[in-house]
Protein backbone atom coordinates (compact mmCIF):
# COMPACT_ATOMS: atom_id res chain seq x y z
CA UNK A 1 0.00 0.00 0.00
CA UNK A 2 1.27 3.39 -0.97
CA UNK A 3 -0.39 6.68 0.29
CA UNK A 4 0.38 9.61 -1.58
CA UNK A 5 -1.57 12.09 0.96
CA UNK A 6 -1.06 13.48 4.09
CA UNK A 7 -5.09 13.86 4.63
CA UNK A 8 -5.54 9.90 4.52
CA UNK A 9 -1.88 8.71 5.18
CA UNK A 10 -3.64 5.13 6.80
CA UNK A 11 -0.87 5.29 9.69
CA UNK A 12 1.96 4.34 7.52
CA UNK A 13 5.43 5.14 8.20
CA UNK A 14 6.56 8.31 6.12
CA UNK A 15 8.99 7.63 3.63
CA UNK A 16 8.82 10.46 1.57
CA UNK A 17 12.62 11.24 2.61
CA UNK A 18 14.30 7.78 1.70
CA UNK A 19 15.66 6.42 -1.41
CA UNK A 20 13.38 4.62 -4.08
CA UNK A 21 15.14 1.50 -3.65
CA UNK A 22 15.10 1.43 0.15
CA UNK A 23 11.46 2.17 0.46
CA UNK A 24 10.97 -0.47 -2.84
CA UNK A 25 13.18 -2.99 -0.63
CA UNK A 26 11.55 -2.53 2.48
CA UNK A 27 8.08 -3.05 0.68
CA UNK A 28 9.41 -6.05 -0.92
CA UNK A 29 10.69 -7.60 2.59
CA UNK A 30 8.06 -6.85 4.33
CA UNK A 31 9.63 -4.76 6.75
CA UNK A 32 7.09 -2.18 6.80
CA UNK A 33 3.33 -2.99 5.18
CA UNK A 34 3.37 0.00 3.33
CA UNK A 35 4.74 3.27 2.58
CA UNK A 36 3.51 7.19 2.97
CA UNK A 37 5.42 9.27 0.04
CA UNK A 38 4.68 12.68 -0.48
CA UNK A 39 6.53 12.94 -3.25
CA UNK A 40 4.62 12.22 -6.72
CA UNK A 41 7.54 11.23 -9.28
CA UNK A 42 8.90 9.01 -6.57
CA UNK A 43 5.63 7.41 -6.12
CA UNK A 44 5.94 6.37 -9.39
CA UNK A 45 9.40 5.01 -9.42
CA UNK A 46 8.90 2.76 -6.23
CA UNK A 47 5.23 1.87 -7.48
CA UNK A 48 6.85 0.64 -10.99
CA UNK A 49 9.18 -1.25 -9.31
CA UNK A 50 7.16 -2.85 -7.16
CA UNK A 51 5.13 -3.70 -9.65
CA UNK A 52 7.77 -5.38 -11.63
CA UNK A 53 9.14 -7.66 -9.56
CA UNK A 54 5.99 -8.96 -8.28
CA UNK A 55 4.32 -9.13 -11.46
CA UNK A 56 5.55 -13.19 -11.66
CA UNK A 57 4.40 -13.70 -8.27
CA UNK A 58 0.91 -12.49 -9.10
CA UNK A 59 0.70 -14.40 -12.41
CA UNK A 60 0.26 -17.62 -10.46
CA UNK A 61 -2.36 -16.36 -7.47
CA UNK A 62 -5.53 -16.63 -8.02
CA UNK A 63 -8.45 -14.64 -7.27
CA UNK A 64 -11.44 -16.52 -8.32
CA UNK A 65 -12.62 -19.85 -7.68
CA UNK A 66 -12.68 -22.57 -10.54
CA UNK A 67 -16.36 -24.01 -11.69
CA UNK A 68 -15.65 -26.98 -10.10
CA UNK A 69 -14.77 -25.36 -7.00
CA UNK A 70 -17.83 -22.88 -7.10
CA UNK A 71 -19.64 -26.39 -6.82
CA UNK A 72 -18.05 -27.72 -3.93
CA UNK A 73 -18.50 -24.53 -1.80
CA UNK A 74 -21.93 -24.84 -2.89
CA UNK A 75 -22.45 -28.02 -1.42
CA UNK A 76 -21.74 -26.52 1.81
CA UNK A 77 -24.87 -24.38 2.13
CA UNK A 78 -27.30 -25.33 5.22
CA UNK A 79 -29.63 -23.25 3.69
CA UNK A 80 -30.42 -21.07 6.73
CA UNK A 81 -31.70 -17.91 4.79
CA UNK A 82 -29.48 -15.23 5.87
CA UNK A 83 -28.00 -14.56 2.33
CA UNK A 84 -31.88 -13.44 1.50
CA UNK A 85 -32.82 -11.94 4.91
CA UNK A 86 -30.41 -9.31 5.30
CA UNK A 87 -30.03 -8.82 0.90
CA UNK A 88 -31.65 -5.00 0.45
CA UNK A 89 -33.49 -5.98 -2.43
CA UNK A 90 -34.49 -9.63 -1.14
CA UNK A 91 -32.61 -11.58 -4.08
CA UNK A 92 -32.65 -15.11 -4.29
CA UNK A 93 -28.89 -15.64 -3.60
CA UNK A 94 -29.42 -19.07 -1.84
CA UNK A 95 -31.54 -20.70 -3.98
CA UNK A 96 -28.51 -19.53 -6.83
CA UNK A 97 -26.34 -21.52 -4.12
CA UNK A 98 -28.26 -24.60 -3.80
CA UNK A 99 -28.61 -24.61 -7.64
CA UNK A 100 -24.57 -24.69 -8.12
CA UNK A 101 -24.71 -27.20 -5.83
CA UNK A 102 -26.16 -29.29 -8.74
CA UNK A 103 -23.85 -27.68 -11.71
CA UNK A 104 -26.69 -25.36 -12.93
CA UNK A 105 -25.47 -21.25 -12.31
CA UNK A 106 -28.33 -20.00 -13.99
CA UNK A 107 -29.42 -18.50 -10.72
CA UNK A 108 -25.55 -17.03 -10.29
CA UNK A 109 -26.08 -15.71 -13.87
CA UNK A 110 -29.78 -13.89 -13.62
CA UNK A 111 -27.99 -12.33 -10.09
CA UNK A 112 -25.38 -11.18 -12.29
CA UNK A 113 -27.27 -9.82 -15.18
CA UNK A 114 -28.28 -6.14 -15.32
CA UNK A 115 -26.98 -5.30 -12.11
CA UNK A 116 -29.40 -7.39 -10.58
CA UNK A 117 -27.04 -7.93 -7.46
CA UNK A 118 -24.58 -4.73 -7.01
CA UNK A 119 -22.51 -6.57 -4.85
CA UNK A 120 -22.55 -4.86 -1.76
CA UNK A 121 -21.55 -8.40 0.20
CA UNK A 122 -24.09 -7.92 3.09
CA UNK A 123 -25.10 -11.95 2.30
CA UNK A 124 -21.15 -12.59 2.62
CA UNK A 125 -21.02 -11.08 5.68
CA UNK A 126 -23.87 -12.96 7.33
CA UNK A 127 -23.00 -16.75 5.45
CA UNK A 128 -22.42 -18.92 8.67
CA UNK A 129 -20.18 -20.87 6.48
CA UNK A 130 -18.41 -18.21 5.52
CA UNK A 131 -18.60 -18.87 1.74
CA UNK A 132 -17.35 -16.62 -0.64
CA UNK A 133 -20.92 -15.66 -2.53
CA UNK A 134 -19.17 -12.47 -4.20
CA UNK A 135 -16.05 -14.49 -5.60
CA UNK A 136 -18.66 -17.23 -6.36
CA UNK A 137 -21.00 -14.85 -8.15
CA UNK A 138 -18.20 -13.39 -9.61
CA UNK A 139 -16.48 -16.33 -11.38
CA UNK A 140 -20.09 -17.66 -12.55
CA UNK A 141 -19.91 -13.89 -14.13
CA UNK A 142 -16.80 -13.71 -15.55
CA UNK A 143 -17.49 -15.35 -19.22
CA UNK A 144 -20.21 -12.94 -19.13
CA UNK A 145 -18.15 -9.98 -18.84
CA UNK A 146 -15.80 -10.92 -20.96
CA UNK A 147 -18.47 -11.28 -24.16
CA UNK A 148 -20.95 -7.84 -22.79
CA UNK A 149 -20.51 -5.78 -25.19
CA UNK A 150 -22.59 -2.42 -25.56
CA UNK A 151 -22.61 1.13 -27.12
CA UNK A 152 -23.11 4.56 -25.07
CA UNK A 153 -23.15 8.13 -26.19
CA UNK A 154 -20.22 9.84 -24.40
CA UNK A 155 -21.10 12.44 -22.05
CA UNK A 156 -21.76 15.82 -23.68
CA UNK A 157 -21.95 18.24 -20.78
CA UNK A 158 -24.09 21.22 -20.78
CA UNK A 159 -27.18 21.95 -22.78
CA UNK A 160 -26.39 25.00 -25.27
CA UNK A 161 -28.05 27.99 -25.45
CA UNK A 162 -28.80 27.38 -29.32
CA UNK A 163 -30.60 24.09 -28.05
CA UNK A 164 -32.71 25.84 -25.99
CA UNK A 165 -33.87 28.55 -27.54
CA UNK A 166 -35.34 25.68 -30.04
CA UNK A 167 -37.08 23.64 -26.83
CA UNK A 168 -38.05 26.50 -24.89
CA UNK A 169 -41.23 26.97 -25.81
CA UNK A 170 -42.28 23.60 -26.70
CA UNK A 171 -41.03 22.85 -23.00
CA UNK A 172 -43.25 25.29 -21.44
CA UNK A 173 -46.34 25.13 -23.14
CA UNK A 174 -46.62 22.03 -22.92
CA UNK A 175 -46.20 20.83 -26.57
CA UNK A 176 -42.73 18.59 -25.40
CA UNK A 177 -44.61 16.88 -22.85
CA UNK A 178 -41.31 16.73 -20.49
CA UNK A 179 -37.57 16.54 -19.53
CA UNK A 180 -36.81 12.96 -17.93
CA UNK A 181 -33.87 12.94 -16.07
CA UNK A 182 -32.20 9.86 -15.01
CA UNK A 183 -29.80 9.67 -12.61
CA UNK A 184 -28.46 8.29 -9.23
CA UNK A 185 -26.98 4.95 -8.46
CA UNK A 186 -26.96 1.42 -9.48
CA UNK A 187 -28.60 -0.16 -6.56
CA UNK A 188 -31.94 -0.51 -8.45
CA UNK A 189 -34.78 -2.74 -7.03
CA UNK A 190 -34.61 -5.15 -9.76
CA UNK A 191 -31.58 -4.51 -11.99
CA UNK A 192 -30.76 -2.27 -14.10
CA UNK A 193 -32.69 -2.92 -16.98
CA UNK A 194 -35.84 -0.82 -15.33
CA UNK A 195 -34.06 1.91 -16.35
CA UNK A 196 -33.33 1.71 -19.41
CA UNK A 197 -37.03 0.63 -19.64
CA UNK A 198 -38.42 3.69 -18.09
CA UNK A 199 -35.95 5.71 -20.51
CA UNK A 200 -37.75 4.04 -23.75
CA UNK A 201 -41.20 4.52 -22.67
CA UNK A 202 -40.85 8.17 -22.12
CA UNK A 203 -38.72 8.49 -25.42
CA UNK A 204 -41.41 6.99 -27.16
CA UNK A 205 -43.90 9.50 -26.37
CA UNK A 206 -41.78 12.63 -27.79
CA UNK A 207 -40.31 13.21 -24.25
CA UNK A 208 -36.43 14.27 -23.86
CA UNK A 209 -34.60 12.09 -22.02
CA UNK A 210 -31.26 13.05 -20.22
CA UNK A 211 -29.15 10.80 -18.39
CA UNK A 212 -25.91 10.92 -16.28
CA UNK A 213 -23.59 8.60 -14.18
CA UNK A 214 -24.54 4.80 -13.59
CA UNK A 215 -27.97 5.37 -14.83
CA UNK A 216 -26.59 6.56 -18.17
CA UNK A 217 -24.51 3.31 -18.38
CA UNK A 218 -27.34 1.21 -17.23
CA UNK A 219 -29.29 2.37 -20.59
CA UNK A 220 -26.21 1.67 -22.65
CA UNK A 221 -26.33 -1.87 -21.04
CA UNK A 222 -29.74 -2.46 -22.47
CA UNK A 223 -30.32 -4.52 -25.99
CA UNK A 224 -33.21 -4.74 -28.36
CA UNK A 225 -34.34 -7.60 -30.30
CA UNK A 226 -32.18 -6.69 -33.30
CA UNK A 227 -28.89 -6.19 -30.42
CA UNK A 228 -28.86 -2.45 -30.60
CA UNK A 229 -29.11 0.07 -27.47
CA UNK A 230 -31.06 3.21 -26.97
CA UNK A 231 -28.55 5.85 -27.90
CA UNK A 232 -28.47 3.71 -31.60
CA UNK A 233 -32.23 3.84 -31.88
CA UNK A 234 -32.70 7.52 -30.87
CA UNK A 235 -30.62 11.18 -31.75
CA UNK A 236 -28.79 12.73 -29.34
CA UNK A 237 -30.54 16.24 -29.62
CA UNK A 238 -32.03 18.10 -27.06
CA UNK A 239 -35.06 17.70 -28.25
CA UNK A 240 -38.52 15.53 -28.06
CA UNK A 241 -37.42 11.40 -28.69
CA UNK A 242 -33.69 12.74 -27.82
CA UNK A 243 -31.51 10.71 -25.22
CA UNK A 244 -28.93 12.07 -23.65
CA UNK A 245 -25.81 11.49 -22.08
CA UNK A 246 -24.59 14.41 -20.24
CA UNK A 247 -22.01 13.13 -18.24
CA UNK A 248 -21.00 11.32 -14.99
CA UNK A 249 -22.72 12.39 -11.77
CA UNK A 250 -21.40 15.37 -10.74
CA UNK A 251 -23.01 16.11 -14.45
CA UNK A 252 -26.23 16.53 -12.93
CA UNK A 253 -25.74 20.04 -12.33
CA UNK A 254 -26.07 20.72 -15.92
CA UNK A 255 -29.90 18.75 -15.82
CA UNK A 256 -30.86 21.98 -13.69
CA UNK A 257 -28.81 24.13 -15.42
CA UNK A 258 -30.74 23.67 -18.59
CA UNK A 259 -33.90 24.31 -16.75
CA UNK A 260 -32.18 27.73 -15.54
CA UNK A 261 -31.21 28.56 -19.08
CA UNK A 262 -35.24 28.32 -20.47
CA UNK A 263 -36.07 30.74 -17.55
CA UNK A 264 -33.20 33.08 -18.75
CA UNK A 265 -33.27 32.61 -22.29
CA UNK A 266 -36.57 31.82 -23.54
CA UNK A 267 -38.78 33.84 -20.41
CA UNK A 268 -35.39 36.94 -19.80
CA UNK A 269 -35.57 36.40 -16.12
CA UNK A 270 -31.91 37.77 -15.14
CA UNK A 271 -29.96 35.51 -13.27
CA UNK A 272 -27.75 37.33 -10.33
CA UNK A 273 -29.40 37.27 -7.53
CA UNK A 274 -32.32 36.15 -8.47
CA UNK A 275 -33.10 33.02 -7.17
CA UNK A 276 -36.49 32.67 -6.03
CA UNK A 277 -37.99 33.70 -9.07
CA UNK A 278 -36.03 31.35 -11.03
CA UNK A 279 -36.78 28.32 -9.15
CA UNK A 280 -40.72 29.83 -8.79
CA UNK A 281 -40.48 29.89 -12.62
CA UNK A 282 -39.14 26.28 -13.33
CA UNK A 283 -41.91 24.96 -10.25
CA UNK A 284 -44.58 26.68 -12.78
CA UNK A 285 -43.98 26.55 -15.99
CA UNK A 286 -40.83 23.69 -16.97
CA UNK A 287 -41.97 20.39 -17.18
CA UNK A 288 -38.78 18.65 -15.68
CA UNK A 289 -38.73 15.91 -13.38
CA UNK A 290 -36.02 13.19 -12.28
CA UNK A 291 -36.24 9.64 -11.73
CA UNK A 292 -33.13 8.45 -8.98
CA UNK A 293 -34.05 4.78 -9.02
CA UNK A 294 -30.97 3.45 -7.35
CA UNK A 295 -30.67 4.07 -3.31
CA UNK A 296 -28.53 6.44 -2.80
CA UNK A 297 -25.14 7.87 -1.02
CA UNK A 298 -26.46 10.84 1.90
CA UNK A 299 -24.35 13.10 -0.96
CA UNK A 300 -26.60 12.40 -3.99
CA UNK A 301 -29.49 12.48 -1.41
CA UNK A 302 -28.33 16.03 -1.22
CA UNK A 303 -28.41 16.51 -4.95
CA UNK A 304 -32.02 15.74 -4.69
CA UNK A 305 -33.08 17.81 -2.46
CA UNK A 306 -30.75 20.83 -4.46
CA UNK A 307 -33.16 20.24 -7.53
CA UNK A 308 -36.06 20.57 -5.68
CA UNK A 309 -34.94 23.65 -4.27
CA UNK A 310 -34.76 24.69 -8.13
CA UNK A 311 -38.51 23.61 -8.28
CA UNK A 312 -38.11 20.13 -9.71
CA UNK A 313 -39.44 16.92 -8.35
CA UNK A 314 -37.65 13.60 -7.93
CA UNK A 315 -39.12 10.38 -8.06
CA UNK A 316 -37.28 8.26 -6.59
CA UNK A 317 -37.05 3.95 -5.97
CA UNK A 318 -37.83 2.14 -2.63
CA UNK A 319 -34.71 2.49 -1.25
CA UNK A 320 -35.37 6.01 -1.36
CA UNK A 321 -37.71 6.09 1.47
CA UNK A 322 -35.34 5.18 3.69
CA UNK A 323 -33.44 8.54 3.61
CA UNK A 324 -36.83 10.04 5.29
CA UNK A 325 -36.84 12.49 3.15
CA UNK A 326 -40.20 12.61 1.21
CA UNK A 327 -41.89 16.13 0.14
CA UNK A 328 -45.26 15.07 -0.89
CA UNK A 329 -48.86 17.10 -1.61
CA UNK A 330 -51.89 17.54 -0.28
CA UNK A 331 -54.68 16.51 -3.06
CA UNK A 332 -57.16 16.61 0.27
CA UNK A 333 -56.31 20.25 0.51
CA UNK A 334 -57.33 22.30 -2.39
CA UNK A 335 -56.20 25.72 -0.58
CA UNK A 336 -52.82 24.62 -0.73
CA UNK A 337 -52.70 24.82 -4.48
CA UNK A 338 -53.79 28.47 -4.63
CA UNK A 339 -51.80 30.52 -7.41
CA UNK A 340 -51.48 34.07 -8.25
CA UNK A 341 -51.79 35.40 -11.46
CA UNK A 342 -48.39 37.87 -11.81
CA UNK A 343 -50.28 39.37 -14.79
CA UNK A 344 -53.73 40.33 -13.21
CA UNK A 345 -52.47 40.14 -9.39
CA UNK A 346 -55.60 37.66 -8.89
CA UNK A 347 -55.14 34.88 -6.21
CA UNK A 348 -57.33 31.78 -8.53
CA UNK A 349 -58.34 28.25 -7.78
CA UNK A 350 -54.64 26.31 -8.64
CA UNK A 351 -53.94 22.31 -9.27
CA UNK A 352 -51.82 19.79 -7.95
CA UNK A 353 -48.61 20.87 -10.64
CA UNK A 354 -46.78 19.19 -9.54
CA UNK A 355 -48.54 17.30 -6.61
CA UNK A 356 -45.01 16.23 -5.06
CA UNK A 357 -41.36 17.06 -4.89
CA UNK A 358 -40.03 13.66 -3.86
CA UNK A 359 -41.91 10.59 -4.02
CA UNK A 360 -41.05 7.17 -3.29
CA UNK A 361 -42.11 4.67 -5.92
CA UNK A 362 -42.53 1.31 -4.86
CA UNK A 363 -41.69 -0.48 -8.88
CA UNK A 364 -41.24 0.69 -12.01
CA UNK A 365 -44.80 0.84 -13.14
CA UNK A 366 -45.80 3.42 -10.20
CA UNK A 367 -43.08 5.46 -11.17
CA UNK A 368 -43.48 5.77 -14.83
CA UNK A 369 -47.19 6.91 -14.32
CA UNK A 370 -45.65 9.19 -11.32
CA UNK A 371 -42.95 10.82 -13.67
CA UNK A 372 -46.01 11.52 -16.48
CA UNK A 373 -48.10 13.09 -14.06
CA UNK A 374 -45.56 15.63 -11.94
CA UNK A 375 -44.30 17.02 -15.89
CA UNK A 376 -47.99 18.60 -16.04
CA UNK A 377 -47.79 22.90 -15.20
CA UNK A 378 -50.07 25.35 -14.64
CA UNK A 379 -48.63 27.12 -18.25
CA UNK A 380 -49.51 24.46 -20.26
CA UNK A 381 -51.60 25.23 -23.28
CA UNK A 382 -55.02 23.58 -24.34
CA UNK A 383 -52.61 20.84 -26.81
CA UNK A 384 -50.23 20.48 -24.26
CA UNK A 385 -52.25 19.99 -21.64
CA UNK A 386 -53.81 16.92 -23.67
CA UNK A 387 -50.70 15.52 -24.94
CA UNK A 388 -49.53 14.96 -21.04
CA UNK A 389 -53.12 13.76 -19.83
CA UNK A 390 -53.24 11.60 -22.85
CA UNK A 391 -49.96 10.31 -21.72
CA UNK A 392 -51.08 9.93 -17.83
CA UNK A 393 -53.94 8.48 -18.40
CA UNK A 394 -52.95 5.76 -21.33
CA UNK A 395 -49.82 4.73 -18.76
CA UNK A 396 -52.69 4.58 -15.38
CA UNK A 397 -54.35 2.87 -17.14
CA UNK A 398 -51.67 0.17 -18.44
CA UNK A 399 -50.41 -0.86 -15.06
CA UNK A 400 -53.66 0.17 -12.94
CA UNK A 401 -56.07 -1.09 -15.29
CA UNK A 402 -58.61 1.78 -15.07
CA UNK A 403 -58.74 5.98 -15.36
CA UNK A 404 -56.69 7.85 -12.77
CA UNK A 405 -59.11 8.76 -10.20
CA UNK A 406 -57.79 12.23 -9.85
CA UNK A 407 -57.85 13.47 -13.43
CA UNK A 408 -60.61 15.92 -12.32
CA UNK A 409 -57.47 17.64 -10.48
CA UNK A 410 -55.99 18.65 -13.99
CA UNK A 411 -58.67 19.13 -16.59
CA UNK A 412 -58.94 23.24 -15.76
CA UNK A 413 -61.75 22.93 -18.86
CA UNK A 414 -63.09 20.79 -21.55
CA UNK A 415 -60.48 21.58 -24.22
CA UNK A 416 -57.81 19.97 -21.86
CA UNK A 417 -59.44 16.53 -22.19
CA UNK A 418 -57.77 14.11 -24.64
CA UNK A 419 -60.07 13.11 -27.75
CA UNK A 420 -59.50 9.52 -26.80
CA UNK A 421 -60.46 9.42 -23.71
CA UNK A 422 -63.01 12.21 -23.77
CA UNK A 423 -66.67 10.49 -23.07
CA UNK A 424 -64.96 8.51 -20.26
CA UNK A 425 -62.81 11.59 -18.64
CA UNK A 426 -66.90 13.56 -19.25
CA UNK A 427 -68.23 10.55 -16.95
CA UNK A 428 -65.78 11.35 -13.86
CA UNK A 429 -66.02 15.11 -14.27
CA UNK A 430 -69.73 14.56 -14.11
CA UNK A 431 -69.88 12.25 -11.07
CA UNK A 432 -67.18 14.73 -9.06
CA UNK A 433 -69.21 17.61 -9.58
CA UNK A 434 -66.03 19.44 -12.01
CA UNK A 435 -66.28 22.81 -13.19
CA UNK A 436 -64.04 24.36 -15.24
CA UNK A 437 -61.79 27.34 -14.17
CA UNK A 438 -59.91 30.56 -15.46
CA UNK A 439 -56.44 29.76 -16.52
CA UNK A 440 -53.49 32.16 -14.70
CA UNK A 441 -51.60 33.79 -17.37
CA UNK A 442 -48.42 34.47 -15.71
CA UNK A 443 -48.82 31.57 -12.90
CA UNK A 444 -46.64 32.62 -9.80
CA UNK A 445 -46.15 31.41 -5.88
CA UNK A 446 -44.35 34.66 -5.22
CA UNK A 447 -46.40 37.36 -3.41
CA UNK A 448 -48.69 34.89 -1.75
CA UNK A 449 -49.78 35.41 1.55
CA UNK A 450 -47.33 33.95 4.21
CA UNK A 451 -44.89 33.98 1.18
Amino acid sequence: MIATTDKMCLGLPDMTDKEPDIIVSKLLNNEIEGALILDSEKVGEVSVKVAKILAPKREKLKLLPELDEVQKMAAECTECGWCNRVCPNSKPMMEAVVAARDGDFSGFEKLYLNDVCYSCGRCEQECERELPLMSMLAKVGEKLAKTEKFNIRAGRGPVQDVEIRRVGAPIVLGDIPGVIAIVGCSNYPDGGKEVAEMAKEFLERNYIVVATGCGAMSIGEYLDEEGKTLYEQYTGDFDARGLLNIGSCVSNAHISGACIKIANIFAKKPLEGNFEEIADYILNRVGACGIAWGAYSQKAAAIATGVNRWGIPVVVGPHGSKYRRLYLGRTDKKENWKIKDMRTGKIMDGEPAPEHLVYAAENMGEAIVMTAKLCIRPTDTGKGRQIKLNHYIDLYKRYYGRLPPDIHLFVRNEKDIPITYKKDVKEILEEVGWEPREIPQEPSLMGMDGD
